[in-house]
């Protein structure tokens, strides 16, 4: 496709061309200098006086609320690190009762087993000084029948080898020497 211009009228063709760029064209520069101050005082009062202010507003919230959010923040730093402190000293605390707790609970069981050890002690010597006597007893009575044994079995013996039977008195008073 080839460029198509657009045929122009003969008066304005000529004077376009003869002009060159319009804003270097110096008859035109007062009016230019005069929209461009005009479009400057206008822009300028509305931001300062509409957009600016609204921009400082925002800008001074967000750096108070930035700046009561960093006091915040401190003193919840600060508040976490007492309540660690505290909790640490309460666990410090809790471990220290857990061990005298435990401690004294040792201790007395301790003192419990003593006790009920020396209460079974005391028991088995009861039991063995109740045995003793009671095997002195059988030991006595034992040695009391012995002469009474000693001379039936004496006297048995002396009847089988002999073949004579020997009084009670006699046995006795031979045993008694002997």
């Amino acid at each position: 496709m080839a460029a198509e211009t657009i045929p122009q009228s003969g008066d304005h063709a000529a004077e376009a061309s003869a002009v060159g760029l319009p804003q270097l064209d110096l008859s035109t520069w007062t009016s230019q200098i005069f929209w461009l101050a005009l479009t400057f005082a206008v822009l300028y009062f509305a931001l300062s006086r509409f957009i600016l202010p609204n921009l400082r507003n925002t800008l001074a919230n967000r750096s108070d609320r930035i700046a009561d959010d960093l006091d915040s923040a401190t003193r919840m730093k600060v508040e976490a690190e007492e309540a660690e402190k505290a909790f640490e000293e309460s666990l410090r605390s809790a471990r220290a009762k857990a061990a005298n707790v435990a401690e004294s609970t040792r201790q007395s069981l301790d003192a419990e087993i003593q006790s009920e050890l020396d209460a079974a002690d005391a028991d088995a010597e009861r039991e063995a000084d109740i045995a003793e006597a009671r095997i002195r007893e059988i030991k006595t009575a034992a040695l009391s029948n012995i002469d009474a044994v000693a001379s039936d079995v004496a006297g048995t013996i002396v009847s089988q080898l002999t073949g004579k039977t020997v009084t009670k008195a006699a046995l006795t008073a031979a045993l008694n020497k002997a």
